[in-house]
């Protein structure tokens, strides 16, 4: 009987322990919401969106680009251990300048085009988000660059400097 007591209680200390490491859930975006960088407000740009959870911090880090979540996770400078990203799905966006507001997606698991023609939120180069990667594919089929996971996402893709000169387009 002390065993199976012993073994029940192994059993619900373990679960316990694992439902204390689940990752926080995104947030929804709100009219609030501020870019971590630029401190402007995320929903009154185009594109696709980021949030970034911290350990201990009760509200994410949102990001007006991509692009500039990629840049926060490359920079050795981070304010706390990150405990969950997350990226808007372009593949369920009603469109680029209404990427959505609760259509967030694991970042580690998202397919990403990058080096394509278009511009984000802050007029830089993105780096664009999909669920799908048969959605990703006919994106950077349409726009150019190429499909790569998170980790994939070349430093010079979101930390070098931008060309100016650069014509990106709004996708449709």
């Amino acid at each position: 009987m002390k065993r199976l007591i012993l073994a029940a209680a192994l059993v619900l200390a373990a679960c316990q322990e694992e439902e204390a490491k689940a990752p926080p859930a995104p947030v929804e975006l709100t009219a609030t919401a501020l870019s971590y960088f630029c401190q402007m407000n995320v929903a009154e740009h185009g594109g696709p969106k980021g949030q970034i959870h911290l350990d201990g911090f009760p509200a994410p880090l949102f990001f007006a680009q991509v692009r500039d979540l990629a840049a926060y996770m490359k920079s050795p400078e981070r304010d706390a251990e990150i405990t969950a990203i997350y990226v808007s799905d372009m593949g369920a966006a009603a469109s680029w300048e209404h990427p959505g507001t609760n259509n967030w997606i694991d970042a580690k698991g998202a397919h990403f085009v990058v080096g394509s023609n278009v511009a984000g939120g802050m007029g830089a180069p993105e780096v664009v988000p999909f669920a799908s990667p048969e959605d990703a594919a006919r994106f950077a089929e349409r726009y150019g660059g190429t499909v790569a996971g998170f980790d994939g996402i070349p430093d010079d893709a979101v930390l070098g400097p931008v060309d100016l000169d650069r014509q990106l387009e709004t996708p449709s």
